[in-house]
């Protein structure tokens, strides 16, 4: 019997000049797949990559291909993209996944992609975003924070709208970034024909038709799920009223929610470049993270219980640059600092909620790659992923070694607070800075091994912060946390999650959980599964289980309050500067 944790293969192949990293399962042999099996294509654009998946209607993928896209960053805190250069990748990415196959078995394709700013032209042309006046640079990038001032100002107004929201608009989200295309950038601004969440481009630009989805616009652009239209006083009070005009025409007037049909399918020209039929179906799109949550919330740790798993128990954590976390819930819970309650924004019938931390993968690599050790450890274990692997096994040792009864105990006196680029969630606060308490004059391997695991645990603390923020405001209880991305691939980041939450940790047997997303929006939109929640459910698989270790409880609880406390003092910091 095959799993989907086969042995994997990977080549490199060129295709227009470009570099394309093709990934495949091993038992698939020479390519050669059944003639009679549907397949559906996800595709997903994260920040750096553009990867597809050519995945089987229970969830397996069968083969995947990834290619780099280009970001300028022109300023400090600037990034800048290219729909053209993205559209590209993705049809080199598209075109190597279904190689294998006749492409009438390929029944539906679903997209899923950052929440950036794209703005277009008139004829759909792309419209410069940067300061430079490069047209290519069309696209602001979901981490670019230029819009601090815009952002501060719109909060200020505190409208009513911003209670989805946590209580205020993201610098990350796109309103901000609309107005201050308007302020510095007027000829581009008043040149707009369409602006598009990234995902919402990709529809477009596959179908020619102009569907917005439900979890773009009310999760990153304010929209208003409850009343199902966009608010003309918000916007008006932001300083946009001229994206009022015309039935909000630029800003996308039918919205749709996650899993339907858009138009007629692939467009002839879409059809061509992509590979694949014309008319084959097209899904609304999701945001890349949210496409992750809907691969996992379908996923379980046994077959047998199928019947009587339950989504809103679940916690999905997409971890990888940054992490979300996600969760939904059939009442709506309103939670200060975390963003929702979108409804229908994931599965129609749920509300949910948002958190996250703009920097954990990030934050890790700057730990290790800023250390006095990184140079020696990377010469002698090369690739990073063997430097973590290396740390994670040395941990155990120096516990040993102490005489401790945990690796956690390593940590006694070192606390971090790890918000180096500010909190997303749940003090949404992006000027908060990180705190290191503890300091010694250890010096090498070992100092940097402990000083990883601080920081590793600190992002857990974070995590139960936002857990504990959504139960103060009356949410149901978790059963489970849910792993993908590229952290999920490090066990003691995972394990400290489970230990810290006190949660069991589900890691999905098939780890590319955005892509079977992605995928699972196509098969819905196809009409394979009667909808969007069955298809989550049959394609999600099943996953390992991590117990939470109990003989950690008290020892994180103390460690939980030192956390809060560090907070506190940096308020407090603060406040003692500004002579308050």
């Amino acid at each position: 019997m095959r799993t989907r944790a086969a042995v994997r293969y990977y080549c490199l192949l060129k295709s227009d000049s470009c570099c394309v990293q093709v990934i495949g399962s091993s038992w698939i042999g020479s390519r050669k797949m059944s003639q009679q099996s549907s397949y559906f294509v996800g595709v997903d654009v994260g920040t750096g990559s553009a990867r597809a998946a050519l995945v089987a209607a229970d969830g397996r993928v069968v083969e995947q291909a990834v290619q780099e896209i280009k970001t300028w960053t022109p300023e400090p805190h600037y990034y800048e993209q290219s729909t053209e250069d993205i559209w590209s990748a993705i049809c080199n990415v598209v075109k190597h996944v279904i190689a294998g196959v006749n492409k009438s078995q390929v029944k539906g394709i679903g997209f899923d992609a950052t929440c950036s700013l794209v703005v277009l032209g008139l004829n759909g042309v792309p419209l410069t975003v940067s300061k430079s006046g490069e047209v290519q640079q069309n696209v602001i990038l979901w981490m670019d924070h230029r819009a601090d001032k815009e952002t501060a100002e719109i909060n200020a107004k505190k409208h009513p709208l911003l209670q989805y929201v946590g209580g205020q608009v993201s610098l990350e989200m796109e309103v901000p970034k609309l107005l201050w295309l308007k302020r510095n950038l007027s000829k581009t601004y008043g040149s707009i024909w369409r602006v598009f969440d990234l995902p919402d481009f990709l529809t477009w630009r596959a179908t020619g038709v102009d569907t917005r989805s439900l979890c773009s616009v009310v999760c990153k652009w304010n929209y208003d799920a409850a009343a199902n239209s966009w608010n003309e006083e918000f916007l008006c009070g932001a300083g946009l009223q001229e994206l009022t005009l015309n039935n909000f025409q630029k800003l996308g007037s039918d919205v749709q929610p996650p899993g339907k049909r858009v138009g007629k399918g692939l467009s002839v020209s879409a059809a061509e470049e992509l590979g694949l039929s014309v008319g084959t179906v097209v899904s609304t799109s999701l945001i890349d993270a949210h496409a992750g949550a809907l691969g996992m919330f379908g996923c379980r740790a046994d077959c047998s219980a199928a019947d009587t798993d339950d989504v809103q128990g679940k916690m999905a954590l997409i971890a990888g640059t940054s992490t979300c976390h996600m969760s939904i819930t059939r009442e709506a819970c309103f939670a200060k600092g975390i963003w929702g309650p979108y409804q229908d924004a994931i599965i129609p019938g749920y509300f949910l909620n948002e958190g996250g931390q703009s920097i954990a993968g990030h934050l890790l690599d700057h730990v290790l790659k800023t250390h006095e050790s990184y140079g020696e450890l990377k010469e002698k274990l090369g690739a990073d992923k063997n430097i973590y692997q290396h740390l994670n096994q040395l941990l155990p040792e120096l516990a040993a070694a102490r005489g401790l009864s945990d690796v956690c105990c390593l940590t006694q006196d070192v606390h971090v607070w790890p918000d180096l680029h500010g909190n997303r969630s749940p003090v949404a606060d992006p000027t908060l800075r990180g705190i290191l308490t503890g300091l010694d004059m250890t010096r090498g391997i070992e100092s940097l091994a402990i000083k990883y695991l601080s920081y590793t645990q600190a992002l857990a603390y974070g995590t139960r912060h936002i857990i504990e923020n959504l139960y103060q405001h009356q949410r149901a209880p978790f059963q489970t946390l849910l792993f993908c991305g590229g952290l999920a691939k490090n066990p003691l980041y995972v394990q400290c999650h489970a230990d810290i939450c006190n949660l069991p940790a589900l890691i999905p047997d098939e780890q590319e959980m955005v892509l079977v997303g992605a995928a699972a929006l196509g098969a819905a939109a196809a009409g394979h599964f009667d909808s969007l929640e069955s298809a989550s459910k049959a394609m999600g698989g099943t996953g390992q289980l991590l117990k939470p270790n109990r003989q950690t409880v008290e020892f994180h609880n103390r460690k939980y309050k030192v956390f809060l406390q560090l907070l506190e003092h940096q308020r407090q910091y603060r406040s003692i500067m500004n002579g308050e």
